[in-house]
């Protein structure tokens, strides 16, 4: 069988290629036994974009979907990038107070939610610009595949666009700096389709690999840098709905790699079944979305025989450098800039090169996104005059080529592979009667990487608890912004131009979360 060669400029040639040279072979297969073969992929995907076309979707339209992982959901991610429609995937742990930012500055026609939150949601939709709204469950419910089961027949017959441009937007992912609300990432078709080229060729991906995915499908690991891989590729993927220790564990004989936050394998080393034999299978163990500890990955090849493969990407910019698949990987570092993609490191406003010591990391390639959605100004603050992305990370780059990654010039907090921004913590905690001020930091955590801590000035005479401004956060915070621990003090460190010094406070409760 002759190898698969994934399309660079565009992502929907993916699966009719696959379908035409290996219809038979299975696309996606679920813990339950459920199969679905890249043919059903190619006959399913169409259906769903001509059920979207009936609903006056089409090329540029934003779909937003805030729904459980499914094969469903994947589907119609395929049937979007088919149709020409733009994704708008939405965390689940969104609450609507956060929603509804989203969707008003997106605009999407379509938003597909939850059955059991569509009643609930729909007005909020409808009065943020949303033409329509659809449901779509895990157990082949809701309103989006009602339309689908009326329409069998036309799916077979609809016409899908053809030649789109690889600059035409494919999805939108909302993203954070350290101040002020989220801006968009426009995502275009040439850069999922060219990002995933380059990590079939990294990663030396084929047909008969089968990744083991337990990732979130709303993330850009999950989503893109996972299945998109898995599409590129005409490979397999095994859907978990969660990640599970022991399920993940009890899977690992039958698949051939697993790609994971630094989460999944500090919580892998505490489980006293991993070992050599029960990794045998596996060729390629991934990690990335958060820092891997040198520790970690020194721990788990001593245990395994494996040396995970690190690598760094970021939503603006999807993957930038990884780890080989064959040669060095690197503790500490994240390997090499991927093929096509350029990564230097900068003085602060110089431009210039300064590889051999700490700067900014700047990155320039076909995987970087075209800007922010309908924000012109954070577009331009966001890229030098000659193109290159500005990430916020610090970092270096040695005389191999490898990147390493010393910091992060933002205040990003990543905890269990997900970024959480401070201010949009503090905002709602400052928020709270009884607070004068607040600042949120993230102290390394041995099972999340970072864990999410507030530092909290009182007001003379609050009697607010660490239990009441949890519970308080709990109800319009999405569960993993939510501070593990609230630290009450009587005054924050400033500097003498006023700014709170968070690497103090990162410094003095450094052993917080420290195993006792």
């Amino acid at each position: 069988m002759a190898t698969l060669i994934p399309s660079r400029t565009d992502p929907a040639a993916w699966v009719e290629a696959a379908a035409a040279s290996r219809g038979d072979r299975p696309f996606l297969l679920t813990s339950s036994g459920r199969r679905l073969s890249y043919l059903d992929l190619e006959r399913e995907s169409r259906r769903y974009a001509a059920t979207l076309a009936a609903l006056g979707v089409g090329v540029g339209d934003r779909v937003a979907i805030q729904v459980d992982k499914s094969v469903e959901a994947l589907v119609l991610y395929v049937a979007c990038l088919r149709l020409g429609a733009v994704l708008l995937p939405l965390n689940t742990a969104y609450t609507p107070r956060e929603l509804e930012y989203f969707l008003t500055d997106a605009r999407p026609l379509l938003a597909v939610v939850r059955p059991a939150d569509q009643a609930a949601l729909a007005p909020l939709a409808r009065a943020a610009g949303c033409r329509h709204v659809e449901s779509l469950g895990t157990a082949g419910d809701g309103s989006l595949l009602a339309r689908n089961a009326a329409a069998a027949g036309a799916g077979a017959e609809f016409g899908l666009p053809t030649g789109l441009p690889a600059e035409t937007l494919a999805a939108l992912l909302y993203t954070s700096g350290t101040t002020g609300r989220s801006k968009g990432a426009m995502l275009t078709r040439g850069n999922l389709a060219s990002n995933a080229a380059a990590l079939v060729d990294c990663w030396a991906f084929t047909e008969r690999d089968v990744l083991l995915h337990a990732l979130p499908l709303f993330h850009v690991h999950g989503l893109f840098i996972s299945m998109n891989t898995v599409l590129a590729s005409g490979a397999s993927a095994l859907l978990l709905e969660r990640f599970d220790t022991a399920e993940v564990l009890a899977r690992l004989p039958s698949v051939s790699v697993l790609m994971g936050v630094p989460t999944f394998y500090t919580r892998l080393l505490a489980e006293p079944g991993l070992s050599r034999e029960t990794t045998g299978a596996v060729r390629l163990f991934v990690s990335g979305s958060a820092p891997l500890l040198a520790e970690t990955q020194r721990e788990f090849a001593a245990r395994t025989g494996h040396t995970i493969l690190e690598r760094y990407g970021m939503t603006e910019t999807l993957v930038n450098a990884s780890n080989p698949y064959v040669g060095l990987r690197l503790p500490g570092s994240v390997g090499p800039a991927l093929a096509g993609t350029e990564i230097r490191v900068t003085g602060a406003g110089s431009g210039e090169s300064a590889t051999a010591a700490v700067g900014m990391l700047e990155v320039r390639g076909p995987n970087v996104c075209s800007g922010y959605w309908n924000d012109p100004i954070k577009t331009a603050e966001a890229f030098t005059a000659d193109r290159f992305f500005i990430t916020g990370d610090l970092g270096r780059i040695d005389a191999d080529g490898y990147v390493h990654i010393v910091g992060r010039a933002k205040d990003l907090v990543i905890s269990g592979g997900y970024n959480v921004y401070p201010k949009e913590v503090e905002a709602e905690l400052d928020a709270l009667p009884g607070v004068v001020e607040s600042a949120v930091i993230g102290l390394p955590h041995p099972d999340l990487g970072e864990g999410v801590t507030a530092v909290v000035v009182r007001a003379a005479g609050a009697t607010l608890t660490e239990a009441d401004a949890v519970a308080a956060l709990q109800a319009c915070l999405a569960r993993y912004k939510v501070p593990r621990r609230v630290l009450f003090v009587a005054e924050l460190p400033r500097n003498s131009m006023g700014k709170v010094q968070k690497a103090l406070l990162r410094q003095t409760h450094a052993a917080l979360y420290a195993p006792r």
